[in-house]
């Protein structure tokens, strides 16, 4: 009875209820709750405390920002608490704001796919991997929407496709499902820190996957560790450059890398007989990818 009455007391602000009505729709960060409920980023920051402390929300890691969604069932005392959130009346227009900027995030996901994926990047990679043989067992790094994941399927024993970001993973399922490509494992999992065990994969692919997260090398250390001795690893990253916008705006954490540092970093590994191909820049694309390869000693 506490905890419902302490409810009833934080939901009497008509600002957390616009809050706790949105994040019920899609999970949020404080940027885009900004946006949508029109206040300081202090104050969006306060409510979302308060709802969070009663365990109204919970609270993920994506991309570098953290994403609110709501934390109760239909069976929780105070789901009609949030019944009434959902259907009152929506005189601040925010439910056609959510519609506009859900639609801005999916045009940004494809913006990122256009911008860094095709042309130099499956140049790229169709050279590396023609010279391999199946059937393999292959971890894709950072696989967003699946694309790769479901190029490499079509040769691999088993694909372990992993991301932390849930929409690009329900987009990679819904990828496989339409190519029929049923060996394939969706993990959403930090690269940092994987639950697979040591020594079971032939291959590992990081496909500009490395910019997103907070230490290469970890990330690095952790594909060494999942490879079986002889095992490869073949990264595809960005050259340094200077388009700070996306940081952002597609949530990079470094601006590219220059090949010598990643080399570096995967003798350091413990990855021998590496090599690097730089590839020229693609068009009017601000963006250069180079792509490195080494082996795990047997």
């Amino acid at each position: 009875m506490e905890e419902l009455s302490q409810s009833f007391r934080v939901l009497g602000d008509p600002t957390r209820l616009r809050i706790l009505r949105l994040v019920a729709e899609a999970p949020l960060n404080v940027t885009e709750l900004v946006s949508l409920v029109g206040v300081a980023q202090s104050s969006v920051s306060h409510h979302l405390g308060k709802l969070k402390g009663l365990g109204l929300l919970r609270e993920e890691r994506q991309a570098g920002f953290s994403y609110y969604s709501l934390a109760l069932e239909e069976a929780d005392t105070r789901w009609p608490l949030i019944r009434l959130a959902r259907e009152a009346e929506d005189a601040a227009g925010d439910s056609a704001r959510l519609k506009d900027l859900l639609r801005a995030r999916e045009d940004r996901q494809a913006l990122n796919e256009r911008l860094l994926e095709p042309g130099q990047s499956w140049f790229l990679w169709a050279g590396a991997l023609a010279s391999l043989l199946p059937p393999l067992n292959v971890a894709d790094f950072g696989c967003g929407t699946g694309v790769l994941s479901v190029a490499i399927a079509r040769w691999a024993r088993h694909v372990w496709a992993i991301d932390q970001n849930a929409d690009a993973l329900q987009q990679a399922r819904e990828r496989a499902s339409r190519e029929e490509r049923s060996n394939i494992t969706f993990l959403r999992e930090d690269l940092h820190r994987l639950s697979l065990k040591a020594g079971r994969m032939d291959l590992v692919v990081i496909s500009q996957s490395l910019h997103h997260v907070e230490s290469p090398a970890a990330v690095l250390a952790e594909a060494a560790r999942l490879l079986k001795p002889g095992g490869r690893l073949v990264v595809l990253e960005l050259m340094p450059h200077d388009e700070r916008w996306v940081l952002e705006r597609l949530g990079h954490k470094h601006l590219g890398f220059a090949p010598e540092f990643l080399e570096a970093a995967l003798r350091e590994a413990g990855f021998t007989s590496p090599t690097r191909e730089t590839h020229t820049r693609d068009g009017a694309s601000p963006f250069r990818v180079f792509l490195l390869t080494g082996v795990k000693p047997s």
